[in-house]
């Protein structure tokens, strides 16, 4: 189900900006018996994506009201929200545009994920780089190509999820989840700030590690920082954590962190 501007439909008009230029953020999360997980979270981030890509006007009171109606109607599955700047303007100026479109849809919720916390996940190396770009790095915007090329090379491999560099070899995230690892007692996640997104769930485990004693370390380091790694998790909102056991030719059995945090995610 999709509605648009609050109306239950599936036509976009053909000059707004998402079809046009990706000009717009999104955000995914997971509905749990009617009820949206992480609900002021993810409309914190839709406002930030919105004010990095200078989208102003959102009716942010319309949007929640929307979700929440939404995920009554789902009891268990996933939604997704997007923010586009709307319809108006020629090529790129974005004169004219006067009112951002609202979108929400729901979808299943995926159901390899319940397989995956007990099994754990495999990941592939990406021979897909993600271009550093500051400007756009954390937030979730429209614009997903790498992330599409990323993510059908993946389902050539057979793996579970893709390790991700950037095009200065430093690890950023996977195709659709974000990388922690620790190492003895010293926990890691790959800085963002050239390209990659925050998502949710990410910094719920940063915080948390915080109030269970860790200190995580947001680090700029090539792809063998993992060869020295105990213990490797991914995360995302819809997982929410999942440990991790092969990366290519190194293998982890540890789930001492992830043991630790699941209940609380």
């Amino acid at each position: 189900m999709v509605w648009i501007n609050g109306e239950q439909q599936d036509r976009l008009a053909v000059n707004d900006r998402a079809v046009q230029f990706g000009d717009g953020c999104f955000t995914t999360a997971r509905v749990r018996h009617g009820q949206i997980d992480w609900l002021a979270e993810h409309l914190q981030r839709l406002q930030l994506g919105s004010r990095r890509l200078l989208i102003d006007g959102v009716d942010w009171l319309a949007l929640e009201t929307e979700m929440k109606l939404a995920a009554r109607q789902q009891g268990d599955g996933v939604l997704k929200a997007i923010i586009s700047r709307g319809s108006g303007g020629r090529g790129y100026s974005a004169a004219g545009c006067q009112t951002p479109t609202r979108i929400v849809s729901l979808a299943p919720y995926p159901a390899h994920y319940h397989h995956l916390r007990h099994s754990g996940a495999r990941l592939a190396l990406s021979p897909i780089a993600l271009a550093q770009n500051p400007l756009l790095a954390g937030i979730k915007h429209l614009n997903r190509l790498e992330q599409v090329l990323i993510r059908t090379q993946l389902e050539q491999t057979g793996a579970d999820e893709a390790l991700v560099l950037d095009t200065a070899g430093k690890l950023v995230e996977c195709c659709a989840a974000n990388l922690f690892w620790r190492t003895a007692e010293q926990v890691f996640t790959p800085q963002l700030t050239q390209c990659g997104v925050a998502g949710v769930m990410r910094q719920h485990i940063i915080s948390l590690l915080e109030q269970q004693g860790y200190h995580c370390q947001e680090v700029s380091v090539e792809m063998s920082a993992l060869s020295r790694a105990d213990e490797v998790l991914i995360c995302n909102a819809l997982m929410p954590v999942l440990p991790v056991y092969q990366i290519e030719g190194w293998r982890y059995s540890s789930r001492q962190l992830c043991d630790l945090i699941s209940p609380y995610c």
